[in-house]
């Protein structure tokens, strides 16, 4: 049998790598001998810097690619083969360079002593190949390599010939479906058998017979799947069954003459194609983006999703291989698989190979240890694939938070459910990853819930799992060391004792900490919440003490925040009146001392009235009919921290007049998300994700501007529909409506200088009106009462006290 015979036409053999040997150099080209040196010192400069790169940077794809150019170009195969080694380990390569890999050993074959030797290597390359990506060139390049270097399938012997029947299978089942280029298998696994039947003996009319069926059969199952050379294969059959005796019109595309159920079939996969046609026509396009073209393909994986999972399959494999570091695309791969396949080993490389395109995408690797941990994956494998995502580069502190903590998710189900447990696994793991989590996680979420949820999480297996309460305890002393201004912190350790009954341990803990400042109305919550506590677990003489302790840290705590709120409301109503600054006089503060404080690093606004105790009453201050409370901030130690800013004049005001409010969105949703999500109402002129004055992160709530009414309606229409797994709550902002309240006022709007809305009220606007009561009066008289002298100013109006009569006001009160 000839060699072209078993090749089929489409496939060229590999080619050998383009090194020439240059001939010697005349006497007189010395020109060329100079500029050739010049071009070996460049390269050798050029390897140098790229060898030194790669040892520091080893995650470096560029260099790794340049690296390896410059190694073809000087020929060195020696450096060149482990060149590409290193890259593998750390990268998947292009079917392009598993191509030129492999070409370039083939030339070594013919030379080699060891023949088998290198053919098995080429080989194992080209597996390697097949296995990151699915590409129709690259099988092509493997199935000519077999038929022409492998001497058993060349001249045909069983041996040879189940091996290449293994090898087109494999090939058919990865690339058999591809629409635009999956006829080149089926062309090249029949003109095999084609060279198997003529290798027969003319006389064995029986194996002849079977193998003519054979090469049929591989004909129908062509002609019923969806390809481009579809008609063409059908006029190559018709053909065929002519020259092996079947009387056919080999001059039309038409059934006629064939089969019934072939027929049935082929016209079946002609309407598929015809379906189709418009999607691959956009898929195969060169002169348009990459963007567009990766949307193309997601069209198309919707429109096939309700059909046969191996088209849908064939189709992602088309588009990774396209687009191998989409991070969303391989994500719906492996959500489709683990769909489809669940614990399938198809699955398990799919999120190998994943990993190694995307390995910036920490859901990939959480995904992928899931999936280990329910096909009961070995403690080495979840290990392995842990620290190698350990390794990678996240864009958000979260992302390392998911996998530290599905890393302990798995191990405490191993700990708790698993029948057996594997060698080596105990508690020392969960501490282990616990520590790794805190070290690394700690300069970033210091004081954040977390960093708490951590925290909490580790001290309950302590306790669960290790049955160790000081261990349980040495983890919030952990936290505390670093977080002890953090109320919450100290809450859950305080809860973990009393859980345990450990009524002592947890009196203790309340001695420590009522005297730190906390933010907000922190300070006298723990004060009230140790009270409480001894009245559920205390003796009398703990009641007692108990009372003794916090009482005074009460009253210190009630007498600053009045002082506050009473220099913030003489400040606002005087701002108006007081006389401009000169420039650069800088505002003095008088600090007042309050004894027995903690100074913390931050403090927050109490935007929130305080809470009264039956034994302790805590006091805010009120505006005439509570129309208006003011809140302020606390401030270390006694000093007066507030600042009455002017506005800047440039601060852009909404006025959310054509404005969609959105709530309930996910957390991770930026602008880009939503703008794609009302791409199809239109019209959106601004978005706005409100964000946490101190974290920075969104709320979840937004404010979507758009340019008219119409296209609001269409937004508003579209509540209740899902953004990245939330279902949003979407309405029409209404900033100028009415506020429902005890007093039924209406709220005053975001700009302006006021206005009298016909019954005589004057609504408060302009500069700082946030904490300016509607009426404004001094302390210490009713609205039946009159005002004493110093209450009053010239005209009638009312005149705030001085600190020092608000303070002499106090005492004589108390």
């Amino acid at each position: 049998m000839e060699e072209e015979t078993l090749a089929p036409s489409s496939v060229q053999p590999p080619q050998p790598m383009d090194i020439t040997t240059e001939p010697p150099q005349s006497p007189g080209s010395g020109s060329d001998s100079d500029s050739e040196s010049d071009d070996e010192a460049q390269t050798s400069l050029q390897l140098q810097a790229l060898e030194t790169d790669l040892t520091t940077n080893p995650q470096n794809y560029d260099a790794h690619v340049q690296y390896i150019a410059a190694l073809r170009k000087q020929g060195d195969l020696d450096k060149l083969r482990l060149a590409r080694e290193a890259m593998s380990q750390v990268f998947p390569l292009t079917p392009e360079m598993w191509r030129q890999w492999a070409n370039d050993e083939v030339r070594l074959v013919s030379s080699s002593s060891g023949h088998e030797s290198a053919i098995s290597t080429i080989e194992k390359l080209y597996e390697r190949g097949v296995s990151d990506y699915s590409s129709v060139s690259l099988w092509c390049d493997y199935l000519s390599f077999i038929q022409k270097y492998d001497s058993s399938v060349h001249e045909c012997l069983p041996t040879g010939i189940s091996k290449a029947r293994d090898l087109f299978e494999r090939a058919l089942i990865a690339c058999g479906l591809h629409v635009a280029e999956g006829s080149k298998i089926w062309e090249a696994y029949r003109s095999y058998e084609e060279a198997i039947l003529n290798k027969m003996n003319e006389t064995d009319l029986e194996s002849r017979e079977k193998q003519v069926q054979r090469i049929r059969n591989l004909f129908h199952r062509q002609l019923s799947i969806p390809h481009g050379d579809l008609r063409s294969t059908l006029l190559t059959y018709k053909t065929w069954e002519a020259e092996h005796g079947n009387t056919l019109d080999v001059t039309n595309s038409t059934t006629d003459g064939i089969s019934p159920h072939v027929a049935s079939a082929y016209q079946k996969a002609l309407d598929m194609l015809t379906e189709r046609a418009e999607y691959e026509e956009k898929i195969v396009r060169s002169d348009v983006p990459d963007t567009e073209r990766l949307q193309s393909f997601m069209a198309y994986l919707n429109f096939e999703q309700s059909g046969d999972p191996a088209r849908v399959k064939s189709l992602y494999e088309r588009a990774i291989t396209e687009f191998p570091i989409s991070g969303d695309l391989w994500m719906n791969y492996t959500d489709y698989l683990n769909r489809t396949l669940k614990t399938d080993k198809t699955l398990r490389d799919c999120f190998n190979r994943a990993t190694r395109n995307c390995p910036w995408v920490g859901e990939l690797w959480v995904r992928f240890l899931l999936y280990l941990e329910r096909c009961r994956g070995s403690e080495k494998e979840l290990s392995d694939v842990f620290e190698r995502s350990l390794q990678c580069t996240f864009s958000t502190i979260d992302e390392y938070v998911d996998i530290y903590l599905t890393r302990v998710d798995g191990l405490r189900r191993r700990f708790m459910f698993a029948k057996e447990l594997d060698d080596g696994l105990d508690i020392s793991l969960i501490r282990d990853t616990f520590q790794r989590a805190c070290d690394y996680l700690q300069p970033q979420l210091e004081n954040t819930h977390r960093l708490l949820q951590i925290h909490s999480y580790w001290a309950r297996l302590e306790v669960k799992i290790g049955k160790d309460i000081t261990a349980a305890r040495g983890v919030w002393e952990s936290l505390l060391k670093n977080s002890g201004s953090m109320l919450e912190a100290w809450q859950a350790y305080i809860s973990m004792e009393i859980e345990m009954g450990h009524i002592k341990e947890a009196r203790s803990l309340y001695k420590r900490c009522y005297t730190k400042r906390f933010s907000g109305t922190g300070s006298e919550d723990i004060c009230n919440s140790w009270i409480q506590f001894e009245r559920e677990f205390g003796s009398l003489e703990d009641f007692d003490h108990a009372s003794q302790k916090v009482t005074p840290r009460l009253q210190e705590l009630q007498f600053f925040r009045l002082q506050q709120e009473s220099k913030a409301i003489a400040s606002s109503t005087n701002h108006e009146d007081a006389p401009k600054k000169k420039k650069g006089e800088k505002r003095k503060s008088a600090p007042e001392a309050l004894p027995n404080e903690e100074s913390p690093a931050k403090r927050q606004k109490d935007a929130t009235k305080h809470k009264k105790d039956n034994t302790h009453s805590k006091s805010s201050v009120k505006a005439n009919n509570a129309e208006t409370t003011v809140t302020l901030k606390d401030t270390p130690h006694g000093e007066d921290n507030t600042k009455t800013k002017d506005p800047m004049p440039d601060k852009k005001l909404y006025t959310d007049e054509c404005t969609a409010f959105i709530s309930n969105l996910n957390l991770k949703a930026n602008s880009d998300d939503l703008r794609s999500f009302f791409s199809d109402v239109g019209g959106v002129v601004a978005i706005r994700i409100l964000l946490d004055k101190f974290t920075k992160k969104s709320k979840g709530l937004a404010y979507v501007d758009f340019s008219d009414d119409t296209h609001l309606e269409a937004a508003v229409a579209k509540n209740k529909q899902m953004l990245l797994g939330r279902k949003l709550s979407i309405a029409r902002s209404n900033p100028k409506g009415k506020r429902k309240g005890s007093a039924g006022h209406k709220a005053s709007t975001e700009k302006g200088q006021g206005e009298d809305h016909g019954h005589g009220k004057v609504e408060l606007k302009g500069r700082n009106t946030f904490a300016v009561p509607r009426t404004v009066r001094a302390l210490g008289w009713s609205s039946t009462s009159k005002p004493t002298a110093s209450a009053t100013a010239e005209g009638g109006e009312e005149k705030p006290k001085s600190n020092e009569e608000l303070r002499n006001l106090f005492l004589k009160k108390s």
